[in-house]
């Protein structure tokens, strides 16, 4: 199942590094890009990560909130977060229930082959809830360049 917008986001509430809980619903009355990548210290998903966090201050005149969602452990997200200076909070879904409400797991091509994965998506949640704009199947390298020139930031 995809989402379109106009759809109500699903709500979630998971660790994020440092194992505090991120509760989607507490950010309500504000923009939030939520993305969603594979895994964390991956070439494609570092790109993807250093680029959300440079464009972070632009994010942050629009008033949008980015957050980061992985099925890696917060263990893991506190090392790529260190190791990278990411200033955004990275989330943990180890069973990947959340990637699986907002259709950013399943069924993908790679090198060819279908597989069962993560499909790298990234939404924006609108200040009353429901998905403005959801993008899946995306490339980490440009994805943020075409986010922002797609959303004015």
């Amino acid at each position: 199942m995809r989402l379109e917008p106009g759809d109500e986001a699903p709500d979630f509430t998971l660790p994020d590094a440092d194992g505090n809980l991120v509760s989607l619903s507490s950010l309500r009355g504000q923009q939030v890009v939520v993305y969603f990548y594979p895994a964390a210290m991956t070439p494609g998903c570092t790109k993807e990560a250093c680029d959300f966090t440079a464009s972070l201050p632009d994010f942050g005149k629009a008033g949008m909130t980015v957050l980061g969602i992985s099925p890696d452990t917060p263990a893991k997200l506190q090392k790529f977060r260190d190791k990278e200076h990411l200033t955004f909070p990275l989330l943990s879904d180890p069973d990947r229930a959340v990637h699986e409400a907002y259709g950013a797991y399943g069924e993908k091509m790679n090198y060819g082959k279908k597989t069962m994965g993560v499909i790298r998506s990234t939404f924006v949640v609108g200040a009353d809830g429901k998905i403005e704009n959801a993008y899946y199947g995306v490339k980490a390298t440009g994805h943020v360049d075409r986010l922002r020139k797609e959303l004015g930031v």
